[in-house]
């Protein structure tokens, strides 16, 4: 059994190709690959399921993202309109929080 530092998620790609390769044992990772793999079977697909519990997908570059972190002023922007707007997040351990 792999440690959680050696369970690790690795995404490659160069610019020559327009598919980048995930490999990965996050669980939330691996269940959002597998809808986005059935949603959109032509462009997102499982590669190799491995009997360690990774797995590695092809996806589009354009599913590549790095973005700057929040600045505690913006959140709390973001957490006042959602105040306001009368949202209600989803309980923690909830159904939908398991499908992402």
């Amino acid at each position: 059994m792999r440690n959680a530092y050696e369970r690790e998620s690795v995404i490659l790609y160069n610019q020559g190709e327009k598919e980048a390769s995930v490999y990965t044992f996050d669980p939330k990772l691996i269940r959002r690959l597998q809808k986005f793999a059935g949603k959109y079977p032509d462009e997102v697909r499982l590669e190799k399921e491995n009997k360690d519990g990774s797995c590695s997908y092809i996806v589009p570059k354009e599913c590549v993202l790095v973005r700057e972190p929040y600045s505690k002023e913006r959140r709390e922007a973001a957490r006042q309109r959602a105040l306001q707007s009368g949202y209600v997040p989803p309980a923690r351990g909830s159904v939908t929080d398991k499908q992402e």
